[in-house]
This record gives C-alpha cells, structure tokens and sequence, in this order.
C-alpha cells in the first residue's frame, strides 16, 4: 500500500460547521469539489455529500 490520496472520496455528515471544515481541510490538501453536494433530511439533521477528487499537490 502506498501513502498516495484517494482519487476519489465521497464525505458525508451532518451539515454543519464541522462538515464544512472537514470538506474545506480536505480542499487545502490538494482535493477538489466534482460535481453538486446533495443533501437529505434524516427526520432530525440535515445530512450532507460531497464527492472530491484528487487534485494533487
């Protein structure tokens, strides 16, 4: 196994400020947004996707 990044990851969670700081953490290590996040309602939260690809670094 190498220490190389995904390409490709799909985050999910709560939306809330620690979604956003884990989805913004992961743009400054090189990732970029592909495509539109989706969200649902789970009866209590909000709960967002995000997928991100490799952009390198």
């Amino acid at each position: 196994m190498t220490d190389q990044p995904l390409r490709y990851r799909l985050i999910t969670g709560v939306d809330d400020a620690s979604f956003c700081e884990r989805i913004s953490g992961l743009l400054d290590q090189g990732y970029r947004l592909h495509g539109s996040p989706a969200v649902t309602f789970n009866g209590t939260d909000v709960i967002a996707a995000q997928a991100l690809v490799w952009e390198g670094r």
